[in-house]
């Protein structure tokens, strides 16, 4: 889809013509490039060079990263729960707490999240 200016552009209205329009140069996120594989993987897949978007690499860092690390925000409402004696965070799915003992996981990754895209993206 990066191929598509509409999904890597933002979309703007344009009062003249009334109409939509995706107008823009894409970020170099968005533009393919070529890495030089390291030597160990070279010798395993025979390539010396692979073509990605570098987004796909933030994608897979991001995705690995979530799949690790994603479970221990679980654990961390779990401790944060017992440290102040309480069974759930609230009663509004009865049996399963609240709406934050369904996200408990989310508001670590939403945090991991914020703070890889500041510190390595912008």
């Amino acid at each position: 889809m990066s191929g598509w200016r509409y999904f890597v552009c933002p979309v703007e209205f344009n009062n003249d013509s009334n109409r939509f329009q995706v107008d823009c140069e894409p970020s170099e996120l968005f533009q393919l490039q070529d890495y030089t594989l390291p030597s160990v993987l070279e010798s395993f897949t025979g390539w010396t060079t692979l073509r990605l978007y570098p987004f796909q690499i933030h994608s897979i860092a991001l995705s690995s990263f979530a799949s690790i690390m994603g479970p221990f925000g679980g654990f961390f409402a779990s401790g944060f729960k017992r440290a102040f004696k309480i069974k759930d965070f609230a009663n509004t799915i009865p049996g399963h707490g609240g709406i934050m003992d369904r996200f408990d996981c989310q508001y670590l990754m939403a945090t991991c999240v914020n703070f890889y895209i500041a510190s390595f993206i912008r």
